[in-house]
């Protein structure tokens, strides 16, 4: 409920309607056209998980068409940025309404928080790895009621009882007389019948499609062929491109301009000063940027960040051994750390980072005769975005239509509580128009732009200290956070922030799952004009890492193997994360030793588990160090449980992508500043995840029969430091400040 209230705020207190009976909106044009159906809480299989899907829910949401030419269109409310949500949830559909795989079509709903509100925010957005479970849901049974109606239309039809009518792979049968009928064909008799007052649902034991691994993406051809459009791809006519110059450090301010030699440049129409910086106007992204380089500024860093990243961490550091507000507090941790047999510390800092999408962000705002807007770009937060851009044309959310368009990639990039990119294009638009000119704008943020001047995972410190006994038993635990908090400044900042404390910064760690009897967290709160945002894994990014890594050092201290301790650890209270825990580590053949590498390597196996997002990761991973001290990453074993698997291969594909991503950015990515200026622009000082880099990469999904859950962030926060505490079972070398490269080991 608190992130439902936050991005409610954030969106300016966006009204959702009243719960009604109308439960569908049918005809259009001879298509049977259904949204969510009935209440939600009367015909769930089970109930919602608490905090993912929201109450009973009747409102008229649109999901479902289907067309006279056969084709069913699901339309999906969330964002597809490359994660595989369009065929997820267009699955779940096609498998209450029996269709056939080969006539789905899934396309990105308008943007409208009232019908397409995700029950989880209160408003239109993507993100927390909600999607799946978020429209788990009504999605069935949408399918369901679309599978009625057309049973009820061929009964009718055909004069026969509908309990006689069979429907499967999209086809509507009568065994007993041999008739037959697609769904195109009984479309438009469908969209008049009555709406059901009650939906079946399938037995899981029925599902064709759910957990089918053969089903091919929507998305595979149109990303292999060219013709999925992203917004680097929106050509208006009249459309012009706008790049803006924003200040090197952060909290810098414009103090002048001379913008004569940028309006000599071939293509440059017009330079526009803004609250956030310069703005080029040309005719093309080239033209833009080039007259963006001769622009002539002075900038104002009275406020603005100077001290460079070795400062940053050291005020850091040295805030850690304070005292500072209390997240989490269990037992007399003074009292065992007195009767410790043995007492273990433990430092780890984590670096700025950059989310570095392969699309940078752009958007295309055309300005309409209503004194509104149409968008064309990859929007995560339609809701806030909206909400924005009204505000700044003075104009109502309803006037702003947004064109959801692909995405390619986001890692929490495009999901900004001030919606910042949509507010810059929009200012640009209507200063443009103020001069005359209402042009279709195209603003582009380049890759340097969004690394050297964009919104990073904060910078961390995290200090531990634990307590064993005799038994090397885990007696107490201690450990301080020392972050930013990106929801500071923002409408979240009231709902997030309680009592001095970051429940962001402290997920993971706050409510680890391991059993210490004595336990306290502090967080301190640290202030930057450095902009951050949540980035993939959000707290779990650090957290994880920081526990994980420090259990591992526990268990060599104590003498007990890594496996052993962590299921001591976890005991009885926590089936699931054990589940995964002991099926990685068979798979992986924990309890067989590794075959020797070349001569004067070591190897070694390290494993981590983690539950974020309601899911359940463990990581394996194997790692051969050479001679000099460097590392590779050989292969690595994951286990998930994230409830029903919808989509296998979907699944299989995001866990894959977020080790990848975990790892890459643990083995060199930092974002460092000197004199507050940051040193990296471009994937050449920033480097992504190398081919060379990736490991063998085995995911086994845990069997379940529990709610969906989201992989989209999971499969991250376990992945470093499982590769982290394999090298520190090879050597001993224990890696506590990422990235790694800082340690020599890359």
């Amino acid at each position: 409920m608190m992130m439902r209230q936050m991005l409610r705020q954030a969106a300016g207190n966006v009204a959702v309607p009243a719960p009604s009976r109308r439960s569908f909106l049918k005809g259009a044009g001879g298509a049977l056209v259904i949204g969510a159906v009935v209440p939600l809480g009367g015909f769930a299989a089970e109930p919602a998980a608490p905090g993912l899907v929201g109450p009973a829910d009747p409102r008229p949401n649109i999901f479902v068409r289907v067309a006279p030419d056969n084709t069913v269109t699901v339309l999906v409310k969330h964002l597809d940025k490359g994660q595989g949500i369009m065929t997820g949830l267009t699955t779940i559909v096609a498998e209450e309404l029996d269709a056939d795989w080969a006539q789905m079509r899934g396309e990105h709903a308008p943007a409208d928080s009232k019908l397409y509100a995700n029950h989880f925010f209160g408003i239109q957005g993507t993100g927390g790895s909600t999607a799946v479970a978020n429209s788990w849901d009504e999605l069935r049974m949408a399918g369901a009621a679309a599978r009625a109606m057309l049973v009820a239309a061929a009964a009718q039809q055909w004069k026969v009882p509908a309990a006689q009518v069979t429907v499967a792979k999209g086809v509507v049968a009568h065994k007993a007389s041999g008739r037959s009928a697609t769904f195109g064909q009984l479309a438009e008799a469908a969209s008049k019948q009555p709406v059901p007052a009650q939906v079946a649902l399938k037995d899981r034991g029925d599902y064709t499609l759910i957990g089918n691994e053969t089903l091919h993406r929507l998305d595979h051809q149109s990303k292999t062929n060219g013709t999925a459009i992203f917004s680097m791809d929106i050509r208006r006519p009249g459309q012009v491109t706008a790049v803006i110059a924003r200040s090197p450090r952060f909290g810098g301010t414009l103090k002048s301009v001379d913008d004569k030699a940028a309006r000599a440049v071939p293509g440059v129409l017009e330079v526009l000063t803004l609250p956030v910086g310069v703005a080029v106007v040309a005719r093309n992204t080239w033209s833009a940027m080039k007259g963006r380089e001769a622009l002539a500024i002075q900038w104002d860093d009275a406020k603005a960040e100077k001290r460079g990243t070795a400062q940053i961490l050291a005020d850091f550091r040295e805030q850690a051994r304070k005292p500072g507000a209390k997240a989490a507090r269990k037992g007399d941790v003074a009292a065992a750390f007195k009767g410790a047999a043995k007492v273990v510390e433990a430092e780890y800092s984590f670096p700025y980072l950059a989310h570095a999408p392969m699309e940078p962000l752009n958007a295309t705002l055309e300005l309409t005769a209503d004194g509104g807007a149409e968008i064309w770009a990859g929007a995560q937060f339609q809701g806030i975005e909206q909400a924005v851009v009204a505000k700044v044309l003075n104009t109502t959310p309803e006037k702003v239509k947004i064109n959801t368009l692909w995405a390619g990639g986001s890692f929490g990039r495009r999901a900004t509580p001030g919606a910042d990119y949509m507010a810059e294009v929009a200012m640009v638009a209507q200063a443009l128009a103020a001069k005359g000119t209402k042009a279709p704008v195209h603003l582009v943020w380049t890759r340097e732009d969004d690394i050297q001047g964009g919104m990073y995972r904060p910078l961390v410190v995290h200090r531990l200290k634990a307590a064993l006994d005799k038994s090397g038993k885990l007696t107490a635990w201690e450990q301080a956070i020392v972050s930013q908090s990106f929801m500071v400044g923002t409408a979240f900042e009231g709902m997030m922030i309680k009592d001095g404390v970051d429940a962001a910064a402290v997920e993971g760690a706050s409510d680890m799952a391991y059993d210490v009897p004595n336990l306290a967290v502090d967080f301190h709160l640290m202030r930057s004009p450095v902009t951050t945002l949540w980035w993939r894994s959000v707290g779990h990014t650090h957290t994880g890492y920081a526990k994980e890594a420090f259990v591992e050092e526990l268990a060599a201290a104590a003498g007990k193997d890594s496996l052993a301790f962590r299921l001591e650890l976890l005991g009885d209270a926590h089936p699931r994360l054990s589940g995964v825990l002991k099926l990685a580590a068979e798979k992986a053949g924990w309890d067989k030793p590794l075959a020797a590498g070349p001569a004067g390597t070591k190897r070694a196996r390290g494993l981590a588990v983690h539950e974020s997002f309601s899911s359940f990761v463990a990581h394996v991973a194997e790692v051969t160090v050479d001679a000099g001290g460097k590392i590779k990453v050989d292969r690595v074993v994951v286990a998930v449980d994230c409830g029903i698997a919808v989509n296998p291969n979907v699944i299989k594909a995001q866990i894959e992508g977020g080790t990848g991503f975990g790892i890459g950015h643990a083995l060199r990515n930092q974002i460092t500043l000197t004199d507050g200026i940051v040193d990296q622009n471009n994937f050449d000082g920033f480097e992504p995840m190398r081919l060379s880099d990736m490991p063998d990469i085995e995911v086994h999904i845990m069997p379940s029969q529990a709610r969906p859950t989201g992989v989209g962030e999971p499969g991250v926060p376990t992945a470093a430091p499982a590769v982290a505490n394999a090298v520190f079972r090879a050597t001993g070398q224990q890696l506590r400040d990422l990235p790694f490269s800082n340690a020599g080991v890359v």
